[in-house]
């Protein structure tokens, strides 16, 4: 009978990945993110081992939200000061800060915790279509 494959650390194989998010549903878009940084779209997935490979995503201010999230949806930060909280609109986050918003979807469909935060460094979004990987040779995922 044949054991259950563990991959090694020693064995990982990464590859690059360029996902241009103009025109995707956040949503949709950080389920395919999470899914290759953590790898599990490979055969050799180890859950105890960060084997996923690395994502560039372009046009992070051209994402789409459905129904009245622009709106209704709100995001928020603590300084960790009395009276600290700050709320935004995913409406102003669209506009002013568009790569910490997918930044934020992604992360939290990630595990938690050290391994989590290691996939996480994984991870590169920007707000146009500019990126400085060209030297990696990303491979271009289709929709």
């Amino acid at each position: 009978m044949k054991d259950t494959y563990m991959q090694r650390k020693e064995d990982i194989v990464r590859k690059w990945y360029i996902i241009d998010a103009e025109g995707e549903t956040l949503g949709r878009l950080a389920t395919k993110v999470a899914h290759i940084l953590r790898g599990k779209h490979k055969p050799t997935y180890t859950p105890h081992l960060d084997c996923g490979d690395f994502v560039i995503v372009v046009n992070a201010s051209k994402v789409n939200l459905t129904g009245n999230k622009l709106d209704n949806k709100i995001y928020y930060n603590h300084s960790g000061y009395t009276g600290g909280l700050r709320e935004r609109t995913a409406r102003v986050m669209k506009e002013k800060y568009p790569t910490e918003m997918i930044e934020r979807a992604i992360k939290g469909m990630l595990p938690k915790g050290r391994l989590g935060r290691q996939m996480y460094r994984k991870l590169f979004v920007y707000a146009d279509g500019n990126h400085p990987h060209m030297a990696q040779q990303p491979v271009e995922l289709n929709k």
